[in-house]
């Protein structure tokens, strides 16, 4: 039997599957492309660029599961379908920005440190 990781006391393994299925890299693109207003499926893709059509159904869903997507469908013909974010999502965007603004100011130190690990290998 699996013991539960634990900081402070508190299960860290929902907080665990919650942060793998937010910081993936195709759930930061799809929520930072959705901060501008509602996108449907074809622009979404065409911003991101290199995400396949099942890579971005598949992150759209989960996305749309833990509530910080929403998918609205409008009874035209054919139906439009268009993606927004809820109030979950955009509350997730401080955190992602502030993550993204310290990837830009350290990203000069993690490739030195890269660049001296590999002269040591």
């Amino acid at each position: 039997m699996e013991l539960p990781i634990t900081h402070r006391g508190v299960d860290c393994g929902p907080v665990k599957e919650l942060l793998a299925r937010i910081a993936s890299k195709w759930s930061v693109m799809i929520v930072t492309r959705l901060s501008k207003g509602p996108m449907r499926f074809s622009d979404l893709k065409r911003e991101i660029g290199d995400v396949s059509q099942k890579m971005l159904t598949t992150t759209l869903r989960s996305l749309e599961e833990d509530g910080f997507v929403r998918r609205v469908v409008t009874p035209t013909l054919p139906p439009r379908v268009d993606y927004e974010l809820t109030e979950l999502g955009l509350d997730l965007l401080e955190p992602l920005e502030a993550l993204g603004a310290w990837a830009v100011r350290n990203r000069s130190r993690v490739e030195e440190a890269r660049a001296a690990f590999r002269k040591t290998r």
